[in-house]
C-alpha cells in the first residue's frame, strides 16, 4: 500500500506524535510509541471526521490523519490484491517462466496467465533463481527480449541468510542496463523484483 503520515495518535493508553505506515499487511507506528498490528486483526475501521479509528486486540486506536482519514479507511477495507495482480498477470498475459516453481502461492499466481514455451512471444518473463550464475544465465539467454523491453520478474529467497540477496540482484541487472521498477512479497519465504530496460533519454 505504501501510505505514510505523521500525526497525533492514541493507541490504548499510549499517545503522542508518531509516524504511521500503512503497509500491505499491517499498520506500523513509530515515534512517541511503537506498535504494529496486522490489517486482518483491525476491527470497526472507520473515518470519524479527520480521525481514523479502529480497535485491535482490545485496544482503541485513533490516528488524526486530517483529510486523508477517509482514504486510509477505504484502503484498509479494500481486499488486498492477489499475487497475480501484484505481478501484473492476467488471463491474456503471455508468460515465460525460467527456473523451478517451488512455492504453491507462486504457482497459483502464475496459473492466472498463459504460459508460453518460448520467451520470444512473452509479455513478461518470471525467473525463479537463488544463485548469481543462474540469474546471469537468465539475463544472457533472454537478452534479446530484455533489450526489446519485455519486463523481468526475479523471484528469490528473502532474508539475510538467503543465497542471493537484493543487493546482488540489483547490481547484476543494473550492470546490464536494467532498472528495478517494483517489489512484491510472494510468500513468507520469497520476494520479487521487477526489472525492465532503462528508457534512453
Amino acid at each position: 500500500m505504501g501510505r505514510e503520515a505523521r500525526c497525533n495518535a492514541r493507541w490504548g493508553a499510549r499517545s503522542g506524535e508518531v509516524k504511521v505506515l500503512l503497509e500491505s499487511t499491517e499498520v506500523v507506528v513509530r515515534g512517541a510509541f511503537r506498535a504494529v498490528a496486522p490489517l486482518a486483526e483491525l476491527r470497526d475501521v472507520r473515518a470519524d471526521g479527520d480521525t481514523l479509528r479502529f480497535s485491535v486486540r482490545g485496544e482503541e486506536v485513533a490516528l488524526v490523519l486530517g483529510a486523508a482519514a477517509p482514504r486510509w479507511a477505504a484502503k484498509i477495507a479494500a481486499p488486498p490484491p492477489s499475487l497475480a495482480a501484484k505481478l501484473g498477470l492476467g488471463a491474456t498475459t503471455r508468460l515465460f517462466v525460467a527456473g523451478r516453481i517451488d512455492d504453491p502461492a507462486l504457482g497459483t499466481a502464475l496459473g492466472a496467465a498463459m504460459r508460453t514455451r518460448s520467451a520470444d512471444s512473452a509479455d513478461v518473463i518470471v525467473a525463479r533463481v537463488d544463485a548469481a550464475d543462474a540469474l546471469a544465465r537468465v539475463a544472457e539467454t533472454h537478452r534479446v527480449q530484455l533489450e526489446r523491453g519485455v519486463p523481468l520478474w526475479v523471484i528469490y529467497t528473502k532474508g539475510k541468510a538467503a543465497p542471493l540477496g537484493e543487493t546482488t540482484v540489483r547490481a547484476m541487472l543494473r550492470e546490464r542496463g536494467l532498472i528495478d521498477l517494483k517489489v512484491a512479497s510472494v510468500s513468507p519465504s520469497l520476494t520479487a523484483l521487477k526489472f525492465a530496460r532503462a528508457t534512453k533519454q
